[in-house]
């Protein structure tokens, strides 16, 4: 008896615990059992959806995205399903997408707008004039940027979180908002001080400007008249640049042309100065004494016509580096 009754009690519980466990397990996963029907949805922009994400009416969960693609290259069509046996989807029905939380997530809210409610047939497409993409909390956040900097984050985050709510319908009253609102104000005017030096610093750069308002009136003035004379010169500027890539071209040319010549007389000169090198003391006795033999030379020939030059024949014969280039020869 003892046995049989532990045995039951066993079984019980094992019952027991696998009807919790799989309860558990649906709940978790949002396993849906009965049949569903799919519908499709255009949207202007559906950023941050993803396949599996929620479809809800009025916050409930009734069905799950099944995927995304392109429409007419400018718009999204979504494809969802939801559950049979409900009138969900009428022809009055508008699909919004809207913030789950904060993270980014987001989910399809079926909403039931004006009209006769007369239900879609499966497959069905919500046209874009009944869709409506999640709020734009870039922009809307911007707006708020110089209330947060005087914020801590957690009031940053439950007054963010407040006002997606409250947009998008879903904030259960206008009260939690006001209240956010009210602490926030508190915020700032502890800090009326520091907002008070700022106003004030403004103030001092705005008079600073102002002082010099015809000056900067002048700069900008003048830079007018510059990019206007830069856009009427557009034509020549463009030739001009043209022009210097030629020659900037023939220069290369000419460079290229005259380098072997460069190259042979670089290399004469080398020759010269390394025969000049070896003969350094006769080039030093030469020209210690050639100023001198050059005054006496130059006193004798002012003195009387001492010297007599005749040029009798002079001629030019062209021929290799080595050869002489030129000869004179004297009158008998």
């Amino acid at each position: 008896m003892k046995t049989t009754s532990s045995l039951v009690k066993l079984i019980v519980f094992a019952v027991v615990t696998l009807f919790a466990t799989g309860l558990l397990a649906t709940t978790i996963g949002n396993f849906r059992f009965g049949g569903t029907t799919t519908y499709h949805a255009v949207f202007s922009d559906v950023t941050g959806v993803l396949k599996g994400d929620d479809v809800r009416v009025a916050g409930v969960r009734v069905g799950s995205v099944k995927g995304i693609s392109i429409k007419d290259r400018t718009m999204a069509l979504v494809t969802f399903d939801v559950d049979k046996g409900h009138r969900l989807v009428t022809t009055s029905t508008q699909a919004i997408v809207r913030y789950r939380n904060l993270v980014g997530q987001r989910y399809i809210a079926l909403v039931q707008g004006a009209g006769d409610g007369t239900p879609m047939r499966p497959g069905s497409t919500i046209p874009l004039g009944r869709t409506a993409p999640a709020l734009d909390l870039t922009d809307l956040f911007n707006g708020f940027k110089p209330l947060f900097v005087a914020l801590s984050p957690k009031d940053v985050n439950d007054f963010s979180y407040e006002i997606i709510k409250t947009l998008q319908g879903e904030g259960a009253s206008i009260n939690s908002l006001l209240a956010h609102t009210a602490s926030l104000t508190s915020s700032l005017a502890d800090r009326d001080e520091v907002i008070g030096r700022t106003i004030t610093n403004l103030n001092s750069v705005l008079s600073t400007v102002d002082q010099r308002d015809q000056r900067l009136s002048e700069l900008i003035v003048q830079l007018q008249r510059f990019v206007s004379g830069l856009s009427q010169d557009r034509v020549a500027i463009g030739s001009s640049l043209t022009n210097i890539a030629g020659l900037a071209e023939s220069t290369a040319g000419l460079v290229q042309d005259a380098r072997p010549p460069i190259k042979a007389d670089v290399k004469a000169l080398n020759d010269l100065a390394g025969n000049l090198d070896d003969n350094k003391k006769v080039v030093d006795q030469f020209l210690s004494r050639f100023p001198g033999k050059l005054n006496t030379i130059t006193r004798t020939a002012t003195y009387g016509s001492w010297f007599n030059f005749y040029l009798c024949e002079f001629s030019i014969k062209p021929g290799s580096p080595e050869s002489q280039p030129g000869s004179a020869q004297r009158c008998p």
